[in-house]
């Protein structure tokens, strides 16, 4: 491999529906591991993966806004959104490796569980190519059974060191252990819903939002597309 003489810059996907304290920590602490100079949320349009979000796009850009303001690591891009069709993170990492340019290095945040599922994604052997894959899990856990084609891949990419990532501009795999905070969207849904305090798992100023905007009440699911 040879050097590079760009800091790496981390891509954190999701649905962010809503986003919370647990995005948040995740990006902060592969960041500190990895020493990212930035890591760019960006929010799904059509997830391939998913089921369809229950808020509207431009909800979920708007508390991913709020959440990482403030802190000047993180930034938000919203490409996905504005895209046709489904989102694959095959072509939003081929849209930013275009633009960033051959010799930045990349790096793909995922938790333990999706990159347990990474074989099933669209062109997935190629993501390789365009990016380091960082795997976030609890402290002491270990990853579990894999498919023989994704285990093959682990321990052909497998990288101990951090400093994996600003060596190459991608092709690595680096496992990251982070405070275990377990908070899902899902639930957090279902507490709003159920009029019970969501306070402590997301930022305050995704709350009010959320609040002042009366989301994931049962009357108002997948109604946001007229907001």
């Amino acid at each position: 491999m040879s050097a590079v003489n760009h800091s790496a810059i981390g891509i954190l996907g999701g649905t962010f529906d809503p986003v919370h304290l647990g995005h948040l920590r995740l990006a902060q602490e592969v960041a500190d591991a990895l020493g990212l100079s930035e890591v760019r949320f960006i929010p799904g349009g059509t997830p391939p993966h998913r089921a369809t979000p229950q808020t509207a796009v431009a909800d979920r850009v708007a508390m991913v806004r709020l959440a990482i303001d403030g802190n000047p690591l993180f930034a938000l891009d919203e490409r996905e959104t504005r895209r046709s069709g489904k989102s694959y993170t095959f072509d939003t990492l081929s849209e930013v490796r275009t633009e960033l340019g051959a010799a930045c290095p990349l790096v793909l945040i995922l938790g333990a569980d999706a990159f347990l599922g990474f074989e099933t994604w669209h062109r997935w052997r190629e993501i390789f190519a365009l990016a380091h894959v960082a795997v976030a899990h609890r402290p002491g856990s270990v990853l579990g059974a894999m498919p023989p084609a994704l285990a093959d891949e682990f321990e052909r990419r497998r990288s101990g060191e951090a400093q994996a990532v600003q060596r190459a501009a991608s092709g690595a795999i680096i496992e990251v252990p982070i405070t275990a905070l377990d908070i899902s969207a899902t639930k957090v849904r279902e507490m709003v819903r159920a009029r019970r305090s969501a306070r402590y798992l997301l930022p305050p100023a995704v709350l009010q939002y959320i609040n002042n905007n009366q989301l994931f009440l049962k009357e108002n699911i997948n109604h946001g597309a007229a907001r």
